[in-house]
């Protein structure tokens, strides 16, 4: 085990290289105008469903016959009864089978028949739902309604792990996993209609200086006035062309302009692996952050880099990717390292946005 993770964190720490080595170019690198935007009314439909993840090997829920039962004894009771098999709740065992809430994001143009992925999340007290099989789950948009969707599968956990408890790589996160091109589109989703001579552009990231680059390519390529800045999330479009197919094929062609902006630096971390990405040539200025029996310090008069067990020790001006390899090195959960990169970036160490996912 303890080679297997070695060779992950190598296998990380190379990513990140490499990703800084690319990082400079890609702040103004060429883009598409459909990278940043979404076509007004693409928003995705949410969805969520209460199903059974059956399967598991002795993992399930703890939840016995009778009284205590909860609520997956109560589920598997109804689902067996749907096949005209009746068995008495309280001589139910469920050590096998997880009460999980599946949730997705579908895009409305998906049509009866596309796929998507789904997210299973254990709703009771199974402890993994590795090796398990969702059931067939109904899905809603919306309290009440009808099921626009089903999803089931096998699901498949994430390799990254969560300490519980100490400083340990020990304990995997298994309550929560994914089913890929499990769910099935059964109706026509709702949709917006291109019925008008003029929408918008969505940014995905609001931005004025973005959005107002946008509109200036879009009237450079389809005249004057065919793109005005709303506010730094809108960009509203006045077409001439207001039948379907031709309005359709502008907006497609406007889509497709090549755009050259700036992007902003970010670090995005994932809480759940560790994984630190940085996108641009990030430093990380002068600070000390203590978390739990782990102190991180930059600066401070340092002129050489330390590291040692509850203790690190860096250059000023080090990169965020030589900052997590520090971490990693000295068996830093996920949740550290992202406390620890929140905690530079409230104390202004860290000048670029810091996303935890």
């Amino acid at each position: 085990m303890t080679e297997r993770r070695s060779r992950r964190v190598a296998l990380a720490c190379v990513l990140m290289s490499i990703v800084w080595m690319m990082s400079a170019s890609m702040l103004h690198a060429q883009s598409r105008i459909r990278d940043l935007v979404l076509a007004d009314g693409a928003a995705p439909v949410r969805m969520v469903g209460y199903g059974l993840v059956a399967g598991l090997d002795g993992t399930g829920d703890r939840g016995m016959g009778g009284s205590q039962g909860g609520q997956t004894v109560q589920s598997i009771v109804n689902l067996l009864r749907r096949f005209d098999i009746t068995v008495p709740a309280n001589v139910l065992r469920t050590r096998n089978v997880a009460a999980v809430l599946v949730t997705a994001e579908v895009s409305a143009y998906l049509r009866p028949g596309g796929r998507f992925d789904v997210q299973v999340s254990s709703i009771g007290d199974s402890p993994s739902l590795r090796g398990g099989v969702l059931y067939m789950t109904p899905l809603i948009a919306e309290v009440g309604g009808n099921p626009m969707a089903t999803a089931q599968g096998g699901v498949i956990l994430s390799e990254g792990s969560e300490r519980s408890g100490g400083r340990s790589y020990g304990t995997r996160v298994e309550t929560s996993a994914r089913v890929p091109g499990g769910g099935v589109v059964e109706v026509e989703m709702p949709r917006a209609s291109y019925a008008s001579s003029s929408g918008s552009l969505l940014l995905r990231e609001p931005d004025i200086a973005v959005a107002s680059r946008i509109a200036a390519v879009i009237d450079s390529a389809l005249g004057a006035g065919t793109a005005r800045v709303d506010d730094p999330g809108s960009v509203t479009l006045t077409l001439k062309d207001t039948a379907g197919s031709a309005r359709n094929a502008s907006v497609a062609k406007l889509r497709e302009l090549p755009i050259r902006i700036t992007r902003g630096a970010k670090v995005v971390i994932d809480g759940r692996d560790g994984t630190v990405v940085a996108g641009g040539d990030v430093t990380v200025g002068e600070a000390v952050v203590t978390h739990g029996q782990l102190t991180l310090t930059i600066g401070g008069g340092a002129d050489t880099s330390a590291v040692s067990a509850g203790e690190v020790r860096l250059q000023p001006g080090i990169s965020v990717q030589r900052i997590a390899s520090a971490l990693h090195g000295v068996r830093s959960s996920p949740a550290e390292i992202a406390a620890i990169f929140s905690a530079l970036r409230e104390v202004g160490a860290i000048s670029a946005e810091v996303v935890i996912r």
